[in-house]
C-alpha cells in the first residue's frame, strides 16, 4: 500500500511507549499496535488529530505517501 505508517517512529523520537500515547488519547494499546504496524484500513480524522496533539506533530510525520514501483501509484 503507498500510505505508510510512520507512528512506531514519532513514538521513539518523543521517548514514548504505546501505552503512555494509548492512555492519552483514548484508545486501547492494541488499536496503537495495529496502527503502528499499518494493518488498518482507516483512521478517524479525530484520532489523528489527537495522535498529532499528544506527539507535537504534523500528519505527515506519521502518514507518508510511497507509490509502489509497478504502478506508480
Amino acid at each position: 500500500m503507498p500510505i505508510v505508517v510512520e507512528l512506531d517512529v514519532m513514538l521513539a523520537r518523543r521517548k514514548m511507549r504505546s501505552r503512555e500515547l494509548a492512555e492519552r488519547i483514548g484508545i486501547t494499546e492494541q488499536n496503537v499496535s495495529l496502527l503502528k504496524s499499518g494493518k488498518v484500513k482507516g483512521i478517524r480524522f479525530e484520532t489523528l488529530e489527537k495522535i498529532c496533539a499528544a506527539l507535537a506533530c504534523q500528519p505527515g510525520d506519521i502518514l507518508v505517501f510511497e507509490p509502489d514501483d509497478e504502478t506508480g501509484n
